[in-house]
């Protein structure tokens, strides 16, 4: 007698049936929530205890700072990804950012902390983010099946999810109770507890490396093209490039919702950490819910990135306009939907579009581009909270991402042949594939 299969679409989650993948996921979740209680805990702590005053100019240069490695170092990480083991690499990544916090602790439960150290251990937290990050999600086929790449995608933008759920619900609290010095233990916890986990990983491309690399020496000697530069590869690319674009804009006035948030909190709704908290968990609830329901969301990447930016302008106006808690709530949490829902759909789109040699240098320039107006709108949002009211700038806010909306509606759709991976076209839909109907994401 045979064992009884399962039924098609009855599948256990991707985090159960793949033990790797699992582990390095809770290691993105442990530094994402790590990097993210850091930002909100160390912007309150600006805003609420060391800048009182100019707190708006602090912040932003706070998260400024905390998003300049990504944009830098972009061509530096991309060699890394490519020539490094991955799991090395991320184990590196998640090892030095708990040295850092775990400096900054000691130094912080010793004496009183300046400014300046602040800004110093957030650049270097945002240093090894900027490895692990796209070195995680260039590994994504290292680590599961073809057929789970869209369920594996999702799962790892939850990561932001979860992440700003754990950051917001602890960032601001632990400082209210326990300080900076509080906060930074914490981080230099979760960051050692992620390099731990990946430890125990093996990679897939770890046991054919070595192979990988003198068949890909001999390839070169027998005149295969040299890899291309991040030039080459987003100009073989128009359609992904406008994306880009489009969303490098629209980031431009949606990252500063976390300069204005804790803004908001301090001159309107006069609350404490724990208001700061609680919007910081809407946000991160609806990013999660977006996360994991993008797939189902019907229609072309273009017409729904474009309508979820419609949404998200309506979203950000709310709060200029009603300054009651339950409603920004409620608005935070339509943001983080939407934002949920743009992540899935365009990153599996990317995993499909771009050719397997170039995903290193792409998904390092992805986040270059996409992080490259965070510091801009954030020293812009601080400097205008000095000296125009939280409510005017969750107008900006709003205004300035239809522009974003329209652009991407009024892509022109690509052919099969347009944009297509070495390895096979996409449908005409341009739209990944749906994720299996039981359990949510897979």
């Amino acid at each position: 007698m045979t064992a009884p299969t399962a039924a098609p679409g009855r599948r256990r989650p991707l985090v159960l049936r793949n033990r790797a993948f699992a582990a390095v996921w809770v290691g993105q979740v442990l530094t994402q929530a790590a990097v993210r209680m850091f930002q909100v805990g160390t912007s309150w702590w600006l805003i609420g205890y060391a800048a009182s005053g100019r707190g708006g100019l602090a912040a932003g240069l706070f998260m400024s700072v905390s998003t300049l490695p990504a944009v830098v170092l972009a061509p530096l990480v991309a060699r890394a990804i490519a020539r490094c083991d991955h799991r090395s690499l991320l184990r590196a990544a998640a090892g030095g950012a708990g040295a850092a916090a775990a400096a900054l602790a000691v130094w912080a439960g010793t004496s009183d902390l300046p400014v300046a150290a602040a800004y110093a251990a957030a650049l270097a937290l945002a240093t090894c983010q900027a490895f692990f990050d796209p070195c995680l999600t260039t590994s994504v086929p290292e680590l599961v099946e073809d057929e789970d790449i869209e369920a594996a995608t999702g799962f790892e933008l939850s990561t932001q999810s979860l992440a700003g759920l754990g950051g917001a619900l602890l960032g601001a609290l632990i400082v209210d109770g326990s300080g900076i010095a509080g906060l930074a233990a914490g981080c230099a916890v979760a960051y050692c507890a992620a390099a731990a986990l990946i430890t125990t990983v093996r990679l897939r491309s770890a046991d054919t490396r070595t192979a990988d690399a003198a068949a890909g020496a001999g390839t070169e000697q027998a005149g295969a093209p040299p890899r291309r530069t991040l030039r080459q590869i987003l100009g073989a690319l128009p359609y992904v490039r406008a994306i880009l674009l489009s969303f490098a804009a629209a980031n431009l006035f949606t990252t500063a919702v976390f300069v204005v948030m804790p803004l908001y909190t301090a001159s309107v709704l006069r609350g404490d950490g724990t208001t700061v908290s609680l919007l910081e968990a809407s946000l991160g609830a609806g990013t999660l819910l977006g996360s994991f329901t993008g797939a189902r969301v019907p229609g072309r990447p273009a017409v729904v990135g474009s309508a979820c930016l419609g949404a998200m302008a309506v979203a950000l106006a709310v709060p200029g306009l009603i300054a009651a808690l339950p409603v920004i709530a409620g608005s935070l949490l339509v943001t983080g939907w939407c934002v949920g829902v743009i992540g899935v759909r365009f990153v599996a789109l990317f995993q499909r579009l771009v050719p397997t040699a170039d995903k290193p240098a792409f998904f390092a320039v992805m986040q270059a581009v996409l992080g490259a107006t965070f510091p801009v709108a954030s020293l812009l949002f601080g400097l205008l909270g000095n000296h125009l009211s939280a409510r005017t700038l969750c107008l900006v806010q709003a205004a300035g991402l239809v522009p974003a909306a329209l652009a991407l509606l009024l892509l022109p759709g690509h052919s099969r042949t347009a944009d297509a991976p070495v390895a096979g076209p996409l449908p005409d839909s341009a739209a990944p594939a749906p994720a299996p109907a039981a359990g949510g994401a897979r």
